[in-house]
């Protein structure tokens, strides 16, 4: 099994910190791995903390502007507009 399916079977279990220990080896070995941080963003938004969510997901989009990290973040933003319609940041 390749190591992202690994990864992504244990943010499905819920093993986030397992998870986040597998990524951040693998950004050790490479700091360009947009996919990396693109599901470091999603473990964090699953836990409810949308600052690291969005932090991991914007490092995504800077080194691949493809990255599904894009629509992530807009997502999070959209919830967060929604939640908040009175925040202006």
């Amino acid at each position: 099994m390749e190591t992202t399916d690994i990864i992504k079977d244990l943010i499905v279990e819920n093993r986030l910190e397992e998870a986040v220990e597998l990524l951040n080896r693998r950004i050790e070995q490479n700091e360009k791995d947009d996919e990396a941080y693109y599901l470091l963003g999603n473990i964090f938004r699953k836990k409810g903390d949308w600052k690291q969510a969005t932090f991991y997901y914007l490092s995504a989009t800077e080194i691949n502007p493809e990255s599904p990290a894009k629509q992530a973040q807009e997502v999070l933003v959209d919830i967060q507009n929604f939640m908040n319609p009175d925040f202006n940041p």
